[in-house]
């Protein structure tokens, strides 16, 4: 096994999973008067409590995500935050025309459903299982599940 394999693979996967996130609280501290706003604009009450909460997610879960430590749990409550997110405050229904180009609540489908996309993301970090090995991938490209590997490989990357 290379490093490729154990480390750099994984590990760039995460931070690409994550990168956005510290940037986002970054933005929220910075225009805090604007997140504000935002929070309050949703259904539910306690907008400064749910902005401060959100913010410290969205710095301490990408840390623990990266490094490993608690990155399931962390992963877990990250997928919630971004469905709970979209669901509150990317409401596209609710705005005529949001299918089209220049409609008033086309930027918040679009917003939805990549929340959603973040999802699934942090679902597959909070499920954990086995990573192909980088190698694998790059020696089969085109195969996929649990034939990406070769039999042997894939054990000796599961088993300890």
């Amino acid at each position: 096994m290379t490093w490729l394999d154990l480390a750099a693979g994984p590990l760039l996967a995460k931070i690409c999973l994550v990168v956005l996130f510290p940037f986002s609280a970054l933005d929220k501290i910075m225009h805090w008067d604007d997140a504000m706003k935002q929070a309050s604009s949703g259904p539910l009450p306690g907008a400064a409590l749910m902005l401060v909460l959100g913010t410290i997610v969205e710095i301490v879960a990408p840390i623990c995500i990266v490094t490993g430590y608690y990155d399931r749990i962390a992963a877990f409550v990250l997928a919630g935050f971004c469905a709970v997110t979209a669901i509150l405050f990317h409401r596209f229904w609710e705005f005529p025309g949001f299918w089209s180009r220049k409609g008033e609540g086309n930027a918040h489908f679009w917003d939805f459903w990549k929340n959603f996309g973040l999802v699934g993301g942090l679902l597959l970090v909070t499920l954990g299982g086995s990573y192909a090995p980088a190698s694998a991938v790059i020696g089969h490209p085109l195969a996929s599940g649990p034939q990406a590997a070769p039999a042997e490989l894939a054990r000796s990357v599961t088993t300890p």
